[in-house]
């Protein structure tokens, strides 16, 4: 069992690293943010290596859980990416979590200790299946079409996503910017599906 101290210190060094990324937070950060001692942060997580690897577990952790409930709620592939691409919109409007955890860290995956580097490929592994089974379902149902295949149409998809939260992020955090790069993405998805 997690305890309270954990969980607000993962939420704190989440926070931390979704503003700055990883090389640019320190336990002191940490410290200053929840009101405790750097003692009691090393007590939990020994190294800044673990605390990363640790909030990334749990990030993708709670992404599992999200999926599976989508998945039990929603049967159509098409609505599944709209609720994707419509949680994204929400986080950058809300400024709560404005930017993808995983696809920050990747860019800084030559200086990440190599269990943090883990949890990142762990995290779009994930993602790409989680976005390749749901473009296949759409393709088996005449939705979708993937003409280079499920798996490369999610791995495209995936990478506009991200690509259109670093253009929000340029922009202000401009939700707008967001949507007007990743709907199209989707739009093209189901334009060939219909053709």
């Amino acid at each position: 069992m997690v305890s309270d101290t954990s969980e607000r210190i993962l939420d704190a060094a989440e926070r931390l690293m979704v503003s700055r990324g990883y090389n640019a937070f320190s336990y002191a950060d940490i410290s200053a943010e929840v009101g405790i001692g750097k003692a009691t942060i090393h007590h939990h997580f020994p190294t800044k290596a673990d605390l990363a690897a640790a909030v990334l577990a749990r990030y993708r952790k709670n992404n599992r859980r999200s999926v599976e409930q989508l998945f039990a709620a929603v049967s159509d592939p098409v609505a599944r990416l709209e609720a994707y691409i419509g949680f994204w919109e929400e986080c950058i409007a809300k400024q709560d979590m404005p930017f993808c955890i995983g696809a920050l860290l990747a860019s800084e995956i030559p200086s990440l200790p190599d269990i943090v580097v883990a949890q990142v490929r762990g995290h779009f592994a994930d993602l790409s299946g989680w976005l390749g089974a749901t473009i296949e379902d759409g393709v088996a149902s005449g939705r979708l079409k993937a003409a280079q295949g499920s798996r490369t149409a999610a791995e495209a998809l995936m990478a506009t996503v991200h690509g259109a939260m670093l253009a929000a992020r340029v922009a202000g955090s401009d939700p707008a910017v967001f949507s007007s790069i990743a709907r199209p993405a989707l739009d093209q998805l189901q334009e060939t599906g219909k053709a």
